[in-house]
């Protein structure tokens, strides 16, 4: 929690120097977005607690499966909402990377068996953080606004952190260690940067949210995947190749399915 309270605000700090130009706290409660933005920095470390709570109660996978499934939110919210584009080699591109996610993170000998609601709440709040930054990017964050938007964001979830290490405290139950500071501080620069390109990304006009959130989340974790065998010697299951060539497969498909 300490690790992930420094990212926060390391990111906030991130945001607020990569700004243009100088701002006060005054002028950024004055932008429309402000306080959508408020309530989205408590779904992000909301979100970040509920997965912790999920991956003691069902394991790692399930936390991965569902918050990955999750993209079908910001599709379907694309489609009926933006009337975004839904053909055929899309429709089949986005199922086939659908279901290689599932391939790809599921272990059936290390699923826990337990109950669906924090899985369930895994998918619907990472579904919502998407679908809300799309929409606030579409009808309120003006793109010389973005660095500034992502750091309000961060700020909140990182202060309403700081409220969780007072509690503990009172409890006596914190103890500082400076390895999270250090950890904070290194995912902190990376998670800022993450979400200032994906806001980007979205703001992107020949680039409908359908496939960007579909390459996204099955990008990463094809990503992710290689550099575990890479880096720390993971194992690969022939149910794990087979999510992987399915996953580059609807790739393929989303990405082209445009041209046909």
């Amino acid at each position: 929690m300490q690790a992930i309270i420094f990212n926060y605000l390391v990111a906030a700090i991130c945001g607020y120097i990569a700004h243009n130009k100088p701002i006060s706290i005054p002028q950024i409660t004055q932008f429309s977005w402000f306080y959508y933005s408020l309530g989205l920095g408590l779904i992000f470390i909301a979100v970040f607690y509920v997965m912790a709570i999920t991956t003691q109660r069902n394991g790692l996978s399930v936390v991965a499966v569902a918050s990955k499934m999750s993209v079908v939110i910001p599709i379907l919210f694309g489609v009926f909402v933006y009337n975004e584009t839904i053909g055929r080699i899309k429709v089949l591109g986005i199922l086939i990377a659908l279901f290689s996610i599932y391939l790809v993170t599921v272990n059936p000998n290390k699923i826990k068996s337990s109950s669906l609601i924090f899985p369930f709440l895994v998918f619907l709040g990472s579904g919502l953080i998407d679908t809300s930054l799309k929409f606030l990017q579409t009808k309120y964050v003006n793109p010389q606004h973005i660095s500034i938007f992502s750091a309000t964001l961060f700020a909140t979830a990182g202060f309403t952190g700081v409220l969780i290490i007072i509690f503990q405290m009172l409890q006596k139950k914190f103890k500082f260690e400076f390895k999270n500071l250090i950890g904070g501080i290194a995912l902190g620069i990376v998670n800022y940067f993450s979400i200032y390109f994906l806001i980007r990304a979205i703001s992107y006009k020949g680039l409908e949210s359908s496939t960007l959130f579909t390459l996204n989340n099955v990008g990463i974790l094809v990503t992710t995947t290689i550099l575990g065998v890479l880096l720390f010697k993971e194992k690969l299951t022939q149910q794990n190749k087979l999510g992987i060539l399915m996953a580059a497969a609807g790739i393929a498909l989303v990405s082209l399915a445009g041209n046909f």
